[in-house]
């Protein structure tokens, strides 16, 4: 046995066959039936001409078909690809052409497009729809639920597409292996390590407790917590909104017991924090004393959310986390109140460190901003794009790095302290600001519900500070002036914006992170 997704997964299967391994809507699978069903499906793949090395499009929202195609796949040795749904045929013709996708499981939602797009994609051949369709290529699959399939490889690939935060969508390959260790916790989540694969059947047997991820499938974070939880023993519930609905998820996590739930920053902390609020002050708050953790990954929870939320939820642990589809998860820190500069901060492997400008590591406490860097277990690379490549994941002194862009310095005490992806930075008058710091410092303000704040062309300064805000309800848009002299208790001059554009919705991604490019064609045009 190798350390492989699915040897590892089916290990899991037959340790606990019994216990609860996904809660969907009216659904509710044990190990031993998801695994059946997944094995169905790889079948019905195969039957299709799907084998090793394909790859299969999961073009989805959120339920169990989504985890069941990702691990019929992996039982091929194909490679699920996530589309994302909110793309539109253009970027979807791009998305299959370059992703090499063969097969396609989507929503019935999504079979105009599907039509529209497929002379353009002539690779894609087997289609199937969620559904009555789904289900019956699951119970007329030749070779039925039989778990029947040939020998695996560490070498096996997971891919992974993001968007990022500029540019078209890039596929960040990964080895079974090393995504195991570098974003799936080692099949010990919060501890040491599994050292063989066998070991995988006795932290199973010894694990449990109830995931819940509330973002999107489609995006990593959501892939990540799911298979954490799997090669844990653990039990995935699946939120039925495709669209964030706080109160109701609140109401899940109690129906459900949920132990841990995991969000994306304050696009999903922020409407919890409304509804928990509501929710005393109707004194019908669910009971919610099941839920042990929070982890925010993907996008960092600015303080004043993270504040109310340690004071709404005094015995659930609050984790701020930190990772990238290129570099796995990095890093995590216990969140606290009253943060004196709203800089998250980090405490990471010694496999994490700070790069200069010259390739050479920041030295502690010298307040130098470098790139975030990690080595060890990290991708192979981008799918199809060796430039890519090789820019992100340079060789520097034999030494083989993960540089995705993320602008940090090393402190004192070894924890980083992150700014923010170098690519949305702004440049003002030669004095750096990255947005993230002082997005934060706005969402303290009582009358901001969302805030992303952006650069646009300036005569004197190169660029100019702009804040796209949202308000929250019953509230007064804020003046620029007001604006201002709240940022200013929380950051430097230079960085406070000098304009303020008031929108009814702030845009973001399914999965909370924002979209800078819409803010900045928002800021551009006011």
């Amino acid at each position: 046995m190798e350390f492989n997704l699915a040897d590892l997964f089916e290990a899991v299967v037959d340790a606990v066959p019994e216990r609860e391994a996904i809660v969907d809507r009216e659904m509710r699978l044990s190990y031993a039936a998801l695994d059946e069903r997944a094995n169905r499906l790889a079948h019905a793949l195969a039957a299709h001409g799907i084998g090793p090395g394909d790859h299969v499009g999961v073009w989805l929202y959120n339920g169990r078909e989504y985890l069941e195609t990702m691990l019929a796949a992996f039982k091929l040795r194909a490679v699920p690809i996530n589309v994302n749904y909110r793309y539109v045929a253009d970027e979807l013709r791009y998305l299959f052409t370059d992703a090499d996708i063969k097969a396609v499981v989507h929503e019935p939602d999504f079979a105009a497009t599907l039509a529209d797009i497929r002379s353009d994609v002539p690779l894609v051949g087997w289609a199937v729809a969620r559904g009555d369709d789904y289900e019956a290529a699951l119970a007329s699959a030749p070779g039925g639920g039989a778990r029947d399939f040939g020998p695996r490889s560490a070498d096996d690939l997971y891919i992974l597409y993001t968007g990022g935060t500029t540019g078209m969508p890039k596929g960040v390959m990964w080895r079974a292996e090393d995504i195991f260790f570098g974003a799936l916790q080692g099949g010990n989540a919060g501890g040491a390590p599994i050292e063989r694969p066998e070991q995988i059947a006795d932290a199973a047997r010894a694990g449990g407790g109830r995931t819940l991820p509330a973002c999107p499938f489609m995006h990593g974070t959501a892939h990540w917590v799911a298979f954490w939880a799997f090669f844990a023993g653990g039990t995935v519930v699946i939120s039925p909104d495709r669209k964030l609905d706080a109160g109701r998820l609140l109401q899940l996590i109690a129906d459900e017991q949920v132990t841990f739930l995991v969000i994306v920053g304050d696009a999903f902390a922020r409407p919890l924090v409304d509804a928990l609020e509501a929710a005393d002050a109707s004194r019908a708050r669910p009971d919610l004393s099941s839920l042990a953790g929070i982890l925010s990954g993907g996008a960092i929870l600015s303080p004043a959310v993270k504040d109310a939320l340690i004071e709404l939820l005094p015995s659930t642990i609050v984790i701020d986390g930190f990772g990238a589809s290129e570099t796995g998860g990095q890093g995590q820190m216990i969140a606290t109140t009253g943060a004196a500069d709203g800089r998250p901060r980090f405490r990471v492997t010694d496999e994490t460190t700070v790069l200069a400008d010259d390739g050479t590591p920041v030295e502690p406490g010298s307040g130098v901003v470098g790139r975030l860097a990690r080595r060890g277990r990290i991708p192979l690379g981008y799918h199809k794009d060796p430039a890519k490549t090789e820019a992100t994941f340079p060789v520097i002194d034999g030494v083989r790095w993960a540089v995705p862009g993320d602008m940090a310095t090393i402190e004192a005490d070894g924890t980083i302290t992150l700014f923010g992806r170098g690519s949305v930075s702004i440049n003002t008058g030669g004095e750096k600001v990255f947005p993230e710091e002082v997005e934060a410092a706005l969402k303290s303000h009582p009358a901001v519900f969302d805030a992303i704040v952006v650069g646009v062309p300036d005569a004197r300064w190169g660029e100019r500070v702009i804040a796209v805000i949202a308000v929250r309800d019953g509230q007064v848009a804020p003046s620029i002036d007001e604006l201002a002299e709240h940022a200013k208790l929380h950051v430097a001059g230079y960085k406070v914006p000098r304009g303020v554009v008031v929108v009814d919705n702030v845009v973001r991604s399914p999965s909370g992170k924002p979209d800078y490019r819409w803010a900045k064609a928002t800021a551009a045009g006011e």
